[in-house]
């Protein structure tokens, strides 16, 4: 499918990528919170004009990065960005012909584990680039000891639980913010789209996502794991962190079947997202709803009149 203007759409969609970091770059401090949104216009491109679009606003975004910054720079804005956005877009325009000639789009369920799937290589990743939690507390202390520096001698022993205990759950940390970040900004932009009629395929139905039972499985393996210690268990409690975010998103597919029992099901949802975003918590539940659905049949037994 070729549509007009898809090669000025994506550079216009590179640049603007890149944009925030070549500000942080510059010394500004204003855009870090838009390094958040840097995938944002990467998704649009995708969602709105295919694969190729999307991958060609990326080189962009990257080739303006290597000028502006440097090839490392650019090779981090291209594993943690350019990567899992053109492997997602990739996968959510794929499609095929159902009975009926209806055509079947990526299921929601499927996306989730390719997300699950490139968060889990992003914590390995982690793991080998640092060399386990000796490794990553001695970058913490690199980062975190000027700021510390003047009350070091007080509370060296705090810092060392703090640089512990941080260093334990990096992996995961890190690869669940990477999780989240993704998730948002697709999300948005698929919205975006929708709205003004532009977007690749329809809207996905997150009421209707089902995770992959590989993801149950790994979940069950790294619990039994934890129990060995060691180094198994730093990779387990790593691994079940981040095998959170596809159970919250299970719990968020249970959620809108349950608001949808009620006149206004968008008061409901807006209602739990704005506690969600304040007090945090409420993901928690969430997660442990989306961990529950599949044994007791929550989506089932609230689809029903």
């Amino acid at each position: 499918m070729v549509r007009p203007g898809l090669v000025g759409a994506a550079l216009i969609c590179g640049v603007l990528a890149a944009a925030p970091y070549v500000l942080v770059l510059t010394g500004s401090a204003g855009p870090m919170i838009l390094i958040y949104l840097a995938q944002l216009p990467l998704f649009t491109a995708g969602l709105w004009l295919g694969t190729g679009a999307c991958a060609l606003a990326g080189l962009v975004a990257a080739l303006v990065l290597a000028g502006a910054g440097s090839l490392l720079t650019a090779g981090v804005f291209a594993a943690l960005n350019v990567l899992p956005v053109v492997v997602l877009v990739r996968q959510a325009l794929l499609a095929r012909m159902a009975p009926g000639d209806m055509v079947e789009w990526y299921p929601p369920g499927l996306l989730t584990g390719w997300l699950t799937g490139l968060g889990l290589v992003a914590a390995a990743a982690m793991v080998v680039l640092l060399g386990g939690p000796q490794g990553m507390e001695g970058t913490l202390r690199e980062v975190l000891a000027p700021v510390l520096d003047r009350r070091a001698e007080e509370i060296a022993p705090e810092h060392n639980v703090l640089f512990n205990s941080v260093a334990f759950v990096l992996p995961a940390i890190v690869a669940t913010s990477c999780m989240v970040m993704t998730t948002t900004n697709g999300s948005l932009a698929q919205g975006l789209l929708a709205r003004f009629d532009a977007s690749w395929r329809p809207s996905p139905d997150i009421a209707a996502l089902s995770l992959p039972i590989w993801i149950s499985v790994l979940l069950a393996v790294a619990a039994a794991a934890v129990l060995v210690g060691g180094t198994a268990r730093f990779l387990a409690v790593n691994v079940m962190i981040v095998l959170a975010v596809p159970f919250c998103l299970a719990g968020l597919a249970v959620l809108h079947t349950f608001a949808r029992r009620f006149p206004r099901p968008a008061v409901t949802l807006v209602a739990f997202y704005v506690l969600a975003g304040v007090f945090g918590w409420p993901l928690l539940v969430i997660a442990l709803l989306g961990l529950l659905d599949s044994p007791l049949g929550l989506r089932r037994r609230f689809a029903q009149p």
